[in-house]
């Protein structure tokens, strides 16, 4: 019995796009023949469809266009065995399925058994499970093959299934959303299955943003002792490709580039630039706006929109009001100027002054308050629209997962715009990833200024954040217990916090879910990020 090598195909397979993915999968298994010698080539799973393909799933012509294009793909199969996921239509029913493609033809169907509904996953909504459904084996050049879809893997039995079967391999393909401290999850899961089976395991996974999620890759191999081989270089389109002996059970890895940082602040970053990147070109955007206010996220939001974009296809505008310092304006200046950025200015005093002149006679004998705050805020978001409907491009919205969770934010003002890539941030965690950015950068890409000055909305005299709420260092505590690990009030008040403090916050986050539901879409990053993953009714009397 001779090695076989196999080639996993970790690359991004957007949405909808199902001719384009047909093509490329087409070209992806010739290459893996002919290039890389492959006898067995794996791509993620539903790569056909694209994942999430959400209510795509409800139209029968998009799930006959995808078995019309796998039928296409099969046709083409010749000298080596591909593995391609994709929805399989039958009749009324739909399955997550992975089709092993040899000799002209679909040799065989597997069915995903272990159906996800929480978090970011719905697919119960559109799959069933095959009440008949078997393990799926298969021999290549004498080494018997064992198919699990992504969650399955999660699940004892399936895998264990797998190996009564004979499997000596088992090929995981997935399309599993980047979350922090995920992959030593995956890592340990990986070893709990090897145990129970003696079985090796090839982990594919998908890579490239869709919308909120981001897929971040990090593709594994597993042998069959246990050990656990160093994850693929994350968010990168790679061709990853190792040999398998049956005999010892052992990969040895051909071309497989290793991740190098798994730091959290690395992940992160590289997650919210892809995320980016991949929402600007996918939906045809390619140049973004950005408003600048000399404060640490929108310093922050510049800096990832250079990483991903580059810096010719970012313009940042300074919006100054009455209330704006000059540090805001010349750190502002100075980031831009460093990272080689154009900057546009645009004041907002005659607006501004023009709805107070317009809102004189309703407003009359009444004190200003938030309303007038509010009302700068809308100038800089109608000004920020306004050029990107005039010369294109999307608006890149500044807010944090802070101000979004207690409301912080203005809605219609600088909530206006089509993504938020910091929207999963916690404001500690921005301070944090600024500081990491400028010290892997060298030299400052974020004014050490802008990092040590209080936060400032700027919306009347000497404002600061924290003259509205708690400490940024005890909001986030306690936003991490409620929002991210679902604590209730009185256990987040036995952990030490101040009840009084607590009951605040935890108010301002229940009255701030209207704001939530109309914001932009940002990449997910946290075990709970608002938007799909954490849906709760606006209208509630659950307290």
């Amino acid at each position: 019995m001779s090695a076989i090598r196999i080639a996993l195909a970790q690359f991004d397979f957007p949405v909808g796009a199902v001719a384009r993915n047909e093509a490329r999968i087409a070209a992806a298994i010739v290459e893996a023949r002919d290039v890389h010698r492959a006898d067995v080539v794996l791509f993620p799973e539903l790569a056909l469809s694209g994942y999430p393909p959400e209510d795509l799933l409800l139209r029968p012509g998009f799930l006959a266009e995808c078995a019309a294009a796998i039928a296409r793909v099969a046709a083409g199969v010749h000298g080596i065995v591909a593995v391609v996921g994709w929805p399989e239509s039958d009749g009324a029913v739909v399955y997550n399925a992975a089709s092993v493609l040899r000799d002209g033809a679909i040799a065989v169907t597997y069915r995903k058994r272990e159906l996800p509904n929480y978090a970011v996953f719905d697919e119960r909504r559109y799959f069933e499970v095959d009440p008949d459904g078997a393990s799926c084996i298969f021999e290549v050049e004498g080494t018997r093959l064992g198919l699990v879809i992504c969650e399955d893997l999660w699940f004892a039995e399936p895998a264990a299934a797998a190996a009564r079967a004979g499997a000596e391999l088992l090929l995981v393909p997935n399309a599993s959303p980047f979350e922090r401290d995920k992959h030593a999850q995956r890592d340990a899961l990986l070893a709990s299955r090897v145990a129970e089976t003696g079985m090796a395991v090839a982990y594919l996974n998908l890579v490239g943003g869709q919308d909120a999620l981001v897929f971040d890759g990090a593709s594994v191999l597993a042998d069959g002792d246990g050990t656990i081989h160093p994850a693929a270089r994350a968010f990168e389109e790679r061709w990853l490709v190792a040999d398998f002996d049956a005999a010892t059970r052992k990969f040895v890895p051909v071309s497989w580039p290793v991740e190098e940082d798994e730091g959290r602040d690395a992940l992160a970053w590289r997650a919210i630039v892809r995320g980016t990147r991949d929402y600007c070109a996918k939906n045809g955007f390619d140049k973004v706006w950005i408003g600048l206010s000399g404060g640490i996220d929108s310093a922050l939001v510049l800096a990832i929109a250079v990483d991903a974009l580059g810096a010719e296809a970012v313009t940042g505008v300074r919006l100054p009001s009455r209330y704006t310092s000059g540090l805001s304006n010349d750190l502002a200046d100075e980031q831009a100027r460093s990272l080689g950025v154009e900057t546009l200015t645009v004041p907002i005093e005659a607006p501004f002054a023009g709805f107070l002149d317009a809102l004189a006679p309703a407003f009359g004998g009444t004190a200003p308050d938030v309303t007038e705050e509010n009302l700068q805020s809308r100038c800089r978001g109608a000004i920020l629209m306004a050029l990107a409907n005039k010369f294109g491009g999307l608006v890149l919205t500044t807010g944090n997962k802070s101000e979004y969770a207690v409301g912080y934010a203005t809605i219609y003002g600088d909530m206006c715009g089509g993504y938020a890539p910091i929207k999963d941030l916690y404001k500690t965690e921005v301070f944090a990833l600024a500081q990491w950015r400028n010290a892997i950068a060298g030299a400052p890409v974020i004014p050490p200024a802008v990092i040590s000055r209080p936060p400032s909305a700027e919306l009347r005299e000497n404002q600061t954040d924290q003259d509205s709420l708690p400490p940024y260092d005890v909001l986030d505590a306690i936003l991490l217990r409620h929002v991210d690990q679902e604590q209730s009030r009185d256990e987040i008040v036995r952990a030490g916090f101040a009840p009084e403090v607590v009951d605040r916050v935890l108010r301002l986050v229940r009255i701030a879910e209207w704001k939530r539901q109309q914001a932009a879409p940002g990449p997910k990053v946290s075990r709970r990020a608002f938007g799909r993953e954490r849906r709760y009714p606006i209208t509630s009397g659950w307290r």
